[in-house]
């Protein structure tokens, strides 16, 4: 959850491939004869224009079913037929999904698993304020100063939206791993100085340089998660980057369950941050570069070993010819910054900006800071475990999502996420209004604000993330990723900081009818604007996005 926290381009490409062909363990179509015959036409077309572990056995059967589906494809002759895709001004959702090859002797799973320490450290911050800040604004003195503890509430996304446009350019010029280490920094020092601070100044310094750390975490772990996953689980690995997120979330609402019996028990839970940012910078001391990195950095050797290391030495010659394949014939350097706002890259980069965009006026920070508050005003006694009850459902619905990414594709679950959420602030809404339903206003708060997570956990919170490093190409794609995400920690401050205040001026039902309508134009969009990528390894997405280009 971004908070999440918890992606537009117009044409046609028709492909015509003829003959028998294979496919990579890297999800490329690749020929086995010598003759192929392959058209291309370009048809212009006018439109509108992202604590709790899972186990290894239980990931390993997810992506063993994923594996079984995928098997059961066959792999004979493909017959002449045309495949119809948008690219640049359209969509790729009748490409002809990519078949994995047979087992591999690497592994990707354990450095996903290290780089989803990033993840739950971006949760576990933006969660721990929830529970802890009526405490910590007694403890320092600011228990009526509600403009003070908008700002410690909000520092931390300041300081993410800083840290996000820096993350992109740090993986450009370090590389994904060692960027991760540097992250640590700000990240150990913020959450120390949190946990020790004596004024509100020292707090506020401390949120900011956490909100760094997290802002740069929220760049690079999707980045790197993307670019070392196998193509036929991409998804699913891509969406645990939400699901950890989630569970970083969840663990900050369940920290905070012995605050009401030790009121210094504060302290402890922003401490406690520290500890994950040490493994991290651990873990990716041991963890391999990203083999697109390295390759771009023409550091061939060292791209064959990475590759090697993910995905076993059987497949180093496949995905290295891949990765040839799309930089084939280019020999342009990395993207500047002005680049994304050219004619070249501005529709696909706009789709990202405006997912994430969407996604946090929909409402979901105001959830995840405010819902301790919200359940108290509609009667609700227990409201820390109300709000742990919203973390849980946050974690169940994206792992569900994880299971579905790679099958009902990442657009679908878009529309089916944004048009729950719409549904759910609406019932919200009434509750809070129609006098009819004011015996049971506490329920319906509870129930419209755990569906609600629900439908935002499905689509929502996990699929900007992964989509977005899948459509951009690759010699923009950490920045495009970093300027996206930096929309959405600018709009992610200015809810946490005014969010009370427009409940205040306006009340709460209006509000959250406000954020209804946000996801009914979501829905809109989305339907026009957004492509699908399920099954297409990076380089065929990136190849056909830019033959419009």
């Amino acid at each position: 959850m971004q908070a999440s926290t918890y992606g537009a381009l117009k044409g046609s490409i028709g492909f015509g491939v003829q003959n028998q062909t294979r496919v990579s363990g890297f999800g490329e179509l690749r020929n086995r004869t010598s003759t192929v015959s392959r058209n291309l036409c370009v048809i212009d077309r006018s439109t509108c224009c992202g604590g709790l572990c899972l186990s290894s056995a239980a990931m390993g059967a997810k992506l063993a079913g994923l594996r079984t589906g995928f098997d059961g494809i066959s792999m004979s002759t493909l017959k002449a037929r045309s495949v119809q895709a948008r690219a640049s001004d359209g969509d790729l959702e009748n490409l002809v999904p990519s078949k994995p090859q047979g087992k591999s002797s690497g592994t990707v799973l354990p450095f996903v698993g290290v780089a989803c320490l990033g993840a739950i450290l971006f949760g576990y911050h933006l969660g721990v304020v929830n529970g802890a800040l009526e405490y910590l604004s007694k403890d320092l003195g600011i228990a009526e100063n509600a403009v003070l503890q908008g700002w410690v509430v909000s520092a931390l996304l300041a300081g993410a939206t800083v840290g996000s446009f820096t993350g992109g350019a740090l993986a450009d010029k370090f590389g994904r791993t060692r960027t991760f280490q540097l992250d640590v920094i700000p990240l150990a020092i913020g959450a120390f100085l949190c946990a020790t601070s004596q004024s509100v100044q020292t707090m506020i310094v401390g949120r900011l340089l956490a909100g760094v750390g997290i802002g740069i975490t929220s760049a690079i772990v999707p980045l790197y998660i993307s670019e070392i996953s196998p193509t036929e689980i991409r998804g699913a690995l891509g969406s645990v980057n939400q699901l950890f997120i989630c569970i970083g979330i969840l663990g900050a609402l369940v920290a905070g369950l012995p605050l009401a019996a030790n009121p210094l028990w504060w302290r402890t839970m922003f401490g406690v941050a520290i500890v994950p940012s040490v493994l991290l910078a651990l873990g990716m001391a041991a963890s391999p570069e990203s083999p697109r990195w390295l390759f771009q950095q023409g550091k061939i050797s060292e791209a064959e070993k990475a590759i090697k290391t993910l995905y076993g030495k059987e497949r180093v010659s496949e995905v290295m010819h891949d990765l040839t394949s799309a930089t084939q014939g280019s020999v342009e350097p990395e993207a500047g910054w002005f680049d994304l706002f050219s004619s070249r890259y501005w529709k696909v980069v706009s789709v990202g900006a405006a997912l994430f965009l969407f996604q946090q006026l929909a409402g979901i920070n105001a959830v995840v800071y405010y819902s301790t508050s919200v359940f108290r005003s509609a009667g609700i006694t227990s409201d820390v475990a109300a709000s742990a009850l919203v973390g849980a459902a946050n974690v169940f619905g994206t792992a569900v999502a994880s299971s579905l990414m790679d099958r009902q594709g990442r657009k679908s679950l878009l529309l089916i996420s944004f048009g729950g959420m719409a549904a759910s602030m609406l019932l919200l809404s009434l509750s809070f209004t129609w006098k009819v339903l004011a015996p049971y206003s506490g329920p319906l708060a509870v129930a419209g604000t755990v569906l609600y997570v629900l439908s935002f956990s499905l689509g929502a919170g996990p699929v900007p993330a992964l989509l977005l490093p899948e459509i951009f190409a690759s010699r923009i794609r950490a920045k495009a990723v970093s300027l996206s995400l930096g929309m959405h920690w600018i709009s992610n401050f200015v809810i946490g900081l005014y969010f009370l205040s427009f409940v205040t001026k306006f009340g709460i039902s209006s509000v959250y009818l406000g954020f209804a309508g946000v996801c009914l134009l979501a829905v809109l969009y989305i339907s026009g604007n957004v492509v699908e990528t399920k099954g297409r390894s990076l380089e065929e997405i990136e190849r056909a996005l830019s033959v419009s280009t």
